[in-house]
C-alpha cells in the first residue's frame, strides 16, 4: 500500500505526507478536536491513561468511534496511545481539561463553534468579494449577531475569557507604569487587565470603560483595589473619559478596519492631553510569511469581522494618522505585544 514501504513518497503520491495533505484534512482534525471537547474526554484522563472502552463508559460515547477519533488526535500529537491501547494526554492536551490552570477548553469550543464553521464555508466567497464570511452566512455583522444570540454570546465570552486570563497577567508584567498614574482601560471588558495592572502597582488608579452592560459585570470589587478604580459606561466611537495619563486598548484595534480604528483612536486623542501615553496591546505581524500565531488570528478576523492583524509599520502609520507617535514595541511572553505611543 502507498506510503508503507519506508521509501520516500513519490511527489505525485496522493496519500503521502505533505503540507497539502495536512491542510486538506484540516477541517476533520478540527471537528475531531471539538468532539472530544464537547464530551469532556480530557477530564477523564487527568489521573492517568484509560482505554477507549473505559472512556466511552464514563462519557456515554460510542467506544469504537471514540477510539478512532483518539487515534487521529494521537497522530496529531494531542494524545498518546500505549501498547495496551490506553490513551493519555500529551502536554499540549492538558489545557483541554476543565480543571487545568489556564484551561483552553472554552477557547476550543468557541473557535470550533458552528458560527465560525459556517463562516469558514464562505471563505471562497470572501476571496471574491472581500466581505466577511460571517456576514454572508448570517446576514448581519458578528457583534450585532452576538447581541441577538445569547447562547453564541455566552460561547464567545467564555472563549475570550479563557484566552485573555493567562494573557492579562503576562501583559501586566511586561510594562512598568510610573507611580501615581491614572490608567483608563478603553474597551476593557470586565476589567481583567486593569485588575492585573492595579494589583502590581498599588499607587495606580484606574477607570474601566466599556459598554454599560459589560462594565456592570466587572471583576474589580476586591479589597486590595478598594478606592482606586471606578467604571464608566459608553461607546468608544463617541467619547472616552478624559484625564488619563495612560490609555489602554487591549485586543480592540484588530477587530476593526483602518477607518473604524481611526475613529476609536480619534476619540482617545481628543480626550488625551499632549504627552499622554497610549498602550495598544495587540499581536504584531512579522513582515513577509514568517510563521507566527497571529497569522491564524488574522484569518479569523477575515472570516468574522472587518478587522485585521497589523505589522509594526501598519501600526505606526495608523497611530500617526490619529495624532500619536509610536515610540517602542515591547514583546511579552505571550501573543500580543505592547505598543507604546505618545499623544502629539
Amino acid at each position: 500500500m502507498a506510503g508503507t514501504t519506508g521509501e520516500p513518497n513519490h511527489p505525485t503520491d496522493p496519500f503521502g505526507p505533505s503540507p497539502l495533505q495536512d491542510l486538506m484534512y484540516g477541517h476533520i482534525h478540527g471537528a475531531a478536536l471539538r468532539a472530544v471537547a464537547v464530551h469532556r474526554i480530557a477530564d477523564h484522563l487527568g489521573d492517568g491513561p484509560r482505554t477507549a472502552d473505559d472512556l466511552a463508559a464514563r462519557t456515554g460515547t460510542h467506544a469504537p468511534s471514540l477510539r478512532r477519533i483518539l487515534r487521529l488526535l494521537a497522530v496529531r500529537g494531542l494524545f498518546h496511545e500505549d501498547d495496551r491501547g490506553a490513551f493519555r494526554l500529551d502536554d499540549s492536551a492538558q489545557a483541554l481539561r476543565t480543571d487545568a490552570p489556564g484551561s483552553q477548553l472554552a477557547a476550543v469550543l468557541m473557535i470550533t463553534d458552528p458560527m465560525f464553521g459556517r463562516s469558514t464555508d464562505g471563505l471562497a466567497e470572501t476571496l471574491r468579494t472581500g466581505e466577511p464570511a460571517f456576514e454572508l452566512a448570517y446576514g448581519t455583522s458578528f457583534f450585532e449577531h452576538l447581541l441577538k444570540a445569547p447562547e453564541d454570546r455566552a460561547t464567545f465570552d467564555a472563549g475570550m475569557a479563557s484566552m485573555s486570563g493567562p494573557v492579562e497577567e503576562l501583559v501586566a508584567q511586561s510594562y512598568t507604569f510610573p507611580e501615581g498614574a491614572r490608567v483608563i482601560d478603553v474597551g476593557g471588558g470586565r476589567g481583567g487587565l486593569l485588575d492585573a495592572v492595579l494589583t502590581r502597582e498599588p499607587t495606580l488608579t484606574g477607570v474601566l470603560f466599556d459598554q454599560p452592560a459589560t462594565v456592570a459585570e466587572h471583576l474589580l470589587d476586591r479589597p486590595g483595589l478598594a478606592g482606586r478604580w471606578h467604571t464608566e459606561g459608553g461607546d468608544f466611537f463617541s467619547a472616552v473619559p478624559p484625564g488619563g495619563d495612560f490609555y489602554v486598548l487591549k485586543h480592540i484595534l484588530h477587530d476593526w478596519s483602518d477607518e473604524d480604528a481611526l475613529r476609536i483612536l480619534g476619540t482617545i486623542r481628543r480626550a488625551a492631553a499632549p504627552g499622554s501615553r497610549l498602550l495598544v496591546v495587540d499581536a504584531v505581524l512579522p513582515e513577509g510569511s514568517a510563521p507566527h500565531p497571529a497569522v491564524n488570528v488574522d484569518v479569523v478576523m477575515l472570516l468574522a469581522v472587518r478587522g485585521r492583524e497589523r505589522t509594526a509599520a501598519e501600526f505606526s502609520d495608523l497611530l500617526g494618522r490619529a495624532g500619536f507617535r509610536l515610540e517602542r514595541i515591547l514583546p511579552t511572553p505571550t501573543l500580543p505585544s505592547v505598543l507604546e505611543a505618545v499623544a502629539v
